[in-house]
């Protein structure tokens, strides 16, 4: 398995907002979206064992499997070896690609993303996981973004983050715009990228 990085930190966004983790960041992903802050292609070879080893470095039960685009590597055979230990997995996937067979993930976090189509339209990346816990959609404040396609999607829970452009005034415009869309529609929490704000890793 390729593993970008594996890091211990308080998780920054959804539902587990500041629970202690261990962060598994697989490299690697099927999709490219321009607001990607992270350098998912350069990682690392380990094995399973070597995997779970250096997640029990860490005193919390709560370990966050990410990526880039973790179903492209995770296993059932992983999953079952963290799981003897009392662990509690979390994934965050853009739910185009099924969990592989026999994969055990207590808590699903699906943040789909937006695809080009043709000239200026775009259609949310086909969903294939049977089980959504959390709905997690980057608001881009893009003529191009429907939010009503996301409320099609079923899942437990649904949280709206502001896309962080790297600009702080576009960035202020695009949370307000994304507050004012959640107090229309209730049915949407903030999420917020805590971790940045915190300028924790």
């Amino acid at each position: 398995m390729k593993v970008n990085e594996i890091f211990y930190s308080l998780q920054g966004e959804g539902h587990y907002t500041g629970t202690p983790a261990v962060f598994v960041r697989f490299a690697g992903c099927n999709l490219r979206c321009w607001f990607c802050d992270t350098d998912f292609e350069k990682g690392v070879e380990m094995n399973e064992d070597e995997i779970v080893e250096a997640v029990l470095q860490y005193p919390t039960r709560y370990v966050v499997i990410t990526g880039g685009e973790p179903t492209l590597q995770i296993t059932a055979s992983l999953c079952d070896k963290l799981l003897a230990h009392g662990l509690y997995l979390m994934m965050e996937t853009n739910g185009t690609r099924p969990l592989p067979e026999g994969c055990q993930i207590d808590w699903i976090t699906c943040s789909p993303k937006l695809i080009d189509v043709e000239e200026g339209k775009r259609k949310i990346a086909t969903i294939r996981l049977r089980h959504i816990d959390e709905l997690k959609v980057v608001f881009e404040d893009s003529p191009t973004q429907d939010m009503a396609l996301y409320e099609q999607i079923p899942a437990t829970e649904y949280r709206l983050q502001p896309c962080d452009t790297q600009d702080p005034l576009c960035n202020q415009a695009i949370l307000n715009k994304t507050i004012k869309y959640i107090l229309q529609h209730p049915k949407w929490k903030l999420s917020l990228q805590t971790h940045k704000i915190l300028h924790v890793r």
